[in-house]
This record gives structure tokens, C-alpha cells and sequence, in this order.
């Protein structure tokens, strides 16, 4: 087993193949991230879960699954949990009942996912409704800074209570910004104190709170020229020196337009791979691959992020590894039949807006 294993990958189907099995048994994979198109029905999700575990027990098997438009699974029971919209504006009627609402959705939202042996959501979004991203939108809470941090620590309460962690995402703010990250390499042309007096505030505030954060795939060009998951100065000096966050620190996926460009020129995945490690990443993703291509450009980064290390390249780091595995859940969950006579689980069932 590597000190340190930092890759999250995807696998195509709803079920793993043999090449799945020896891609996740390798020492540098340490999780595993599910889309829609890994879902059939709940009883599919559990097994593949559980064969996902089967291989290796640590694996991080992790998901976007946030509420609104980002919720990759909808049915077999799976509550349709709203956009984070929908909590900033109640708070704008009722302040006290959002943060207990907020709290409802996060609960309902790990322990569903838990149930069928999902361990992490990639959830709260911490960017500012700024009005311009449509990428962003109505996924994120408020405008107002403090709203969205309050808010977001009450889902992350929710989140805790089911025995899961919290990823804060997209540090330090893709609300501002107008281009798709995924698509785009947006730019945000505003000067560090206005980011740092605004769309990052909820970094600080949540910084004893967060278990893990996602930098943007967006460039701040009056602070650094390379993309804020690409920036030392970003991630070690202002989110870890400045900000004082300890936990994990993921990149977005690294198949994103936005994550293949630094210092204006076009990178291989193991280049950004690499690059992301050494900027202050914990954990690097690659998404889409294994549906895309097969996996080949997996297979490749595995090979030459290997090199890399023996090279010295990149070094592994056990703090990181630290912090990988304490994102796994530390207690067991019930089943989904055991959860649906929760009391706790029905009772915040009826908060959820």
C-alpha cells in the first residue's frame, strides 16, 4: 500500500468489470466517484457499493449529490431534495426555520446516500449568488456571505449527524464569474482583498467546521496566473496559511477545460495531476474517463503519475493520506429498510422544503 493515495477515478457502467477491480486495487486510487450513470435502482447502487469495498475497504466512494439539479440519484425512494436556493430564501421569511431545514436536508441527504454505502458527497456549494453563473445559480444559497455560511454549517450538521463529512466547493468563489469552468477557463479580474472580503469569507468562518474543500478551476489573475486549484499561493498561503483550514483539499475534475490549461499552455492529465499534488491538493479527480475512453486515460495517468513520484516529481505525503481517510464515515449506517422507520430520518423527512 503507497503512503499516500491520492487519485479518485470513475468506472463506466453500473456494475464493475475486471479492469475496474485492478485500477481500484491500485496503491495510488483512493476513492471512487458515482454518476447517474451508475445507477439502475437502489438494490444495484448497494451492491456495486459493496463490491467497490470488497476491493479495498478504504476506498472513498463519493458522489455528487447536492440537492436541486445536481443529484445524481433520483429515484427508488431517494428524496428530491431542492436547490440551496430555496433555503436562502426561506431564510429571508423565516431565519431560525431555514437553519433547521437546512440541517433536515443534510441529514436526509448522507443518511439516504449511506444506506446503500455511498460514504461522501461532494456538498455544501459555498459560492455567492452573484447572478452572473449560470453553472453556479440556484445551486448555491445566498448572495450574502454570512447567509450562505450559516446556512451551509447547518447542512453540514445535517451531513454530520448521518456520519458524513463535508466538502466546501469552489474555493475561493466561482459565483462571480460568468464562464463554465467545464467548458471555459473563466477569469475573475477582481483584486485579492475584494475576493478575500466577500466570496471566501465562508472559507474562514467554516474553517474549524469544513472536512474537506475543492478549489475552482478559475483563474484570479490580479493573485496568481494559474487556476486556484493549480496555486500554491491559494491553497497553501491563503486557504491553509491564511484561512487556517486543516482538512482535505480536492481538485475539481481534471478532464474540465478549466484544469487543462496552466501557465497558458495545454497539459496531460498526469501533468495536471501532478501539478494539482504539488499546488497543495490532497486528492486529484479525474471524472469521465472510464465511460469517455475507456479508462486508457486512466491506465496512463496511473503509469506516469508513478513515475512521477519514483522520479521525484511529485512526492507522497502521509498527511494527505491522513486526511483522505478521515473523510471516511467512522461509524456504520443502518440499512435503507431500518432507515425509512427512523424516527430521526422521518422527522426531518417532513422539514425538507
Amino acid at each position: 500500500m503507497s503512503e499516500h493515495s491520492p487519485l479518485v477515478i470513475d468506472v463506466a457502467g453500473t456494475e464493475l468489470k475486471p479492469v475496474d477491480r485492478q485500477r481500484l486495487a491500485h496503491p495510488l486510487v483512493g476513492g471512487i466517484i458515482l454518476f447517474g450513470r451508475n445507477w439502475r435502482d437502489r438494490d444495484q447502487l448497494t451492491t456495486l457499493c459493496a463490491d467497490i469495498k470488497s476491493v479495498r475497504p478504504d476506498l472513498l466512494v463519493c458522489v455528487d449529490h447536492e440537492g436541486g439539479r445536481v443529484q445524481r440519484f433520483r429515484t427508488g425512494g431517494f428524496t428530491h431534495l431542492p436547490p440551496m436556493r430555496a433555503l436562502g430564501e426561506m431564510w429571508m421569511v423565516d431565519a431560525m426555520q431555514a437553519t433547521n431545514a437546512a440541517t433536515a436536508c443534510g441529514y436526509v441527504l448522507a443518511a439516504e446516500l449511506r444506506a446503500c454505502g455511498v460514504d461522501f458527497s461532494f456538498t455544501p456549494v459555498l459560492d455567492l449568488d452573484h447572478g452572473a453563473s449560470g453553472v453556479i445559480g440556484d445551486r448555491a444559497f445566498h448572495r450574502d456571505a454570512r447567509v450562505a455560511a450559516l446556512l451551509a454549517k447547518s447542512l453540514m450538521h445535517g451531513l454530520l449527524q448521518a456520519g458524513m463529512a463535508s466538502c466546501g466547493k469552489h474555493f475561493p468563489g466561482h459565483g462571480f464569474v460568468k464562464a463554465d469552468s467545464h467548458v471555459d477557463m473563466p477569469v475573475d479580474t477582481r483584486p485579492l482583498k475584494d475576493i478575500l472580503g466577500d466570496d471566501a469569507l465562508p472559507y474562514g468562518w467554516l474553517s474549524t467546521s469544513l472536512a474537506s474543500v475543492m478549489p475552482a478551476h478559475v483563474v484570479y489573475s490580479k493573485v496568481d496566473k494559474r487556476p486556484a486549484g493549480f496555486s500554491q499561493k491559494w491553497l497553501n498561503d491563503i486557504l491553509r496559511g491564511q484561512l487556517g483550514f486543516q482538512g482535505a483539499v480536492f481538485s475539481d475534475d481534471l478532464g474540465m477545460a478549466g484544469a487543462r490549461r496552466i501557465d497558458g499552455r495545454a497539459v496531460s492529465y498526469s501533468e495536471a495531476a501532478t501539478e494539482a499534488l504539488n499546488a497543495g491538493c490532497d486528492l486529484a479527480m479525474l471524472c469521465n474517463e472510464s465511460a469517455q475512453s475507456g479508462g486508457k486515460a486512466i491506465d496512463m495517468l496511473l503509469e506516469e503519475l508513478e513515475s512521477a513520484r519514483v522520479a521525484g516529481d511529485w512526492r507522497a505525503s502521509e498527511r494527505s493520506e491522513q486526511r483522505r481517510l478521515a473523510l471516511l464515515p467512522a461509524t456504520g449506517a443502518p440499512s435503507w429498510d431500518a432507515l425509512m422507520g427512523d424516527p430521526n430520518y422521518i422527522h426531518a423527512l417532513g422539514l425538507v422544503p
